[in-house]
């Protein structure tokens, strides 16, 4: 049976308008992305093999291209639908943590490196750089590979926010085994960094490490 021959309030599309995004299931979500269905399958029911195949929308979205391509239906054109709507969503976050200061709403922030960085496969050190409100000016990846004492140099992070004129610093980045928990590699390369911040007058705010499901705050956790 076709969506058009659904009773209206189940068909995905009216149901969303009607009851709002956060009423359908991911597989009515993702139809409504699709649009179209294979040879005597409708779009919702492609979209739970998708899900089902993948184990998940998480799991689907991080896919690459090779693999994502695999799927019977699925080719290049559709990859590039896809990533672009999870850029959007990641870009929309980082708009959406510009909004009110970064201290009273960790909770932006962790979303956004959530978004930005669980998926990486090797570690990435970041910075989220802030203005003496503590207002978002700006989010750059800096360091690439081991994120140690080896790797990642003092003088590029102040030198980086000294040119964005920022008057404070979130230290952030990921770890690929999906441990969030802080080492002591950790702890030690950001108190190398707080002290030559603190020798241009700018605060260390955080340091906040990407895991997989979960992002942990030295702040929160008193290692600041």
């Amino acid at each position: 049976m076709a969506i058009t021959d659904w009773p209206v309030k189940e068909r995905p599309r009216e149901k969303l308008l009607n009851m709002g995004s956060g009423s359908l299931s991911d597989g009515e979500l993702l139809a409504i992305f699709l649009r179209v269905g294979s040879p005597g399958k409708t779009a919702v029911d492609v979209a739970r093999e998708l899900l089902s195949e993948f184990g998940g929308l998480r799991q689907l979205m991080d896919a690459d291209l090779h693999t994502f391509c695999q799927i019977k239906g699925m080719g290049a054109a559709k990859y590039t639908q896809l990533q672009a709507v999870l850029e959007l969503g990641r870009r929309y976050l980082v708009e959406e943590m510009s909004i009110g200061d970064a201290v009273t709403h960790p909770d932006k922030i962790k979303q956004f490196l959530m978004a930005k960085m669980r998926a990486y496969g090797q570690e990435v050190f970041a910075c989220v750089y802030l203005d003496n409100q503590h207002r978002i000016l700006d989010y750059k990846e800096l360091f690439y590979g081991t994120i140690d004492g080896a790797s990642v140099y003092p003088r590029e992070v102040v030198k980086q926010t000294l040119a964005i004129n920022a008057a404070a610093v979130i230290f952030a980045h990921n770890h690929p085994s999906g441990i969030a928990e802080p080492s002591q590699a950790d702890q030690k390369i950001t108190e190398r960094l707080k002290k030559a911040l603190h020798l241009v007058d700018i605060r260390v705010l955080d340091h906040m490490i990407v895991g997989d499901s979960e992002v942990v705050s030295f702040a929160e956790r008193g290692l600041l």
